[in-house]
């Protein structure tokens, strides 16, 4: 069961809020003492989490289960997308050797088989105390039962906090069954905005009009790093700003970190690039930073004329700072 975003909690008795976890979204079977962990795109994540199949084999009761949940990874008790993807590394002795340095942990936020039956059918309140139940018999510090309320201000209170173990609030209807493939719950996003420069443009798959801005913010050192793009830029708008940044080019922008360097998620596209002169801010809008990288496409909110570039600080997106 999937989630669509909204912009605000909705408000209802008949909801539950929990935190929205920023991880590997995962199904953990367990079957006698064989486990499995399902990823979302049905492929197995077993091999690359073996400290959480350990602490799932050694769950005496119910010997068999299937849980719903996150798998996450926190560092200095901020959540690391970063650690959780260099998991996914082709030599088994490095993946032991991380599971043991960053300990992944599997939040559990629903329970599909519980008592020896299905119970997908059964409205998520039900559900909910069984996984309690599930949660109670554990005894693992690995799998944890994600936290929950049902007050909307104690929600609030979540989405406004700042706090970094997540990024924002879901929310679940207590009367429903568990409804595969179907977005029947409802997140709601935590969102900063930053101010960034302009340090180049991507043209648009098969024209010659933007299609994206790339967004840079200069550190302590005064280099300029590329942190992340913006493609909603208005549609309108667009061929009048094409031509201001075709006047803007220049053989090189950024002097830090820039885009197209080697990556195994480098696409021959995403290598190709038109550096500008960095003259131009944009403040954008954002949800998630790993790695001082935004880890989405931002959304585009305006133009700061009032703003010099040299302002665009990475101390805008640091765990501390507030939108």
């Amino acid at each position: 069961m999937e989630a669509r975003l909204v912009e605000d909690i909705p408000k209802g008795s008949e909801w539950q809020y929990e935190p929205k976890w920023d991880g590997f979204r995962c199904l953990a079977y367990k079957r006698a003492e064989e486990v499995e962990l399902i990823g979302k795109s049905g492929k197995s994540l077993r091999r690359y989490f073996p400290e959480i199949v350990e602490a799932l084999s050694r769950a005496h009761k119910p010997q068999t289960f299937v849980i719903d949940g996150e798998l996450i990874i926190e560092i200095d008790g901020r959540l690391s997308f970063d650690a959780l993807q260099m998991r996914l590394h082709p030599a088994q002795s490095r993946i032991l050797q991380l599971s043991q340095k960053t300990p992944a942990r599997l939040v559990a936020f629903d329970i599909l088989f519980a008592a020896g039956k299905w119970i997908t059918e059964q409205p998520f309140s039900e559900r909910r105390e069984a996984l309690e139940k599930f949660a109670d018999n554990l005894h693992s510090p690995l799998v944890s039962l994600t936290e929950a309320t049902h007050r909307i201000a104690t929600a609030r209170a979540w989405l406004q906090s700042g706090r970094t173990d997540t990024d924002g609030i879901v929310a679940k209807r207590l009367d429903i069954d568990y409804r595969f493939g179907e977005r029947a719950m409802l997140k709601i996003k935590r969102m900063r905005t930053a101010d960034c420069v302009v340090g180049g443009f991507r043209y648009a798959q098969g024209g010659k009009t933007l299609g994206s801005l790339l967004l840079g913010l200069y550190d302590d050192e005064g280099l300029l790093h590329h942190v992340g793009f913006t493609s909603s830029v208005p549609i309108a708008d667009r061929p009048e700003l094409t031509k201001q940044l075709l006047k803007l080019c220049a053989p090189e922008s950024f002097t830090g970190d820039a885009p197209g360097r080697p990556s195994r998620w480098a696409t021959q596209r995403s290598a190709k690039w038109q550096p500008v002169r960095p003259l131009l801010v944009a403040e954008v809008r954002y949800d998630h930073v790993t790695g001082n990288r935004f880890r989405h496409g931002t959304k585009f909110l305006r133009w700061r004329p009032d703003k010099r570039p040299q302002q665009c600080r990475f101390d805008q997106i640091s765990p501390n700072s507030r939108a």
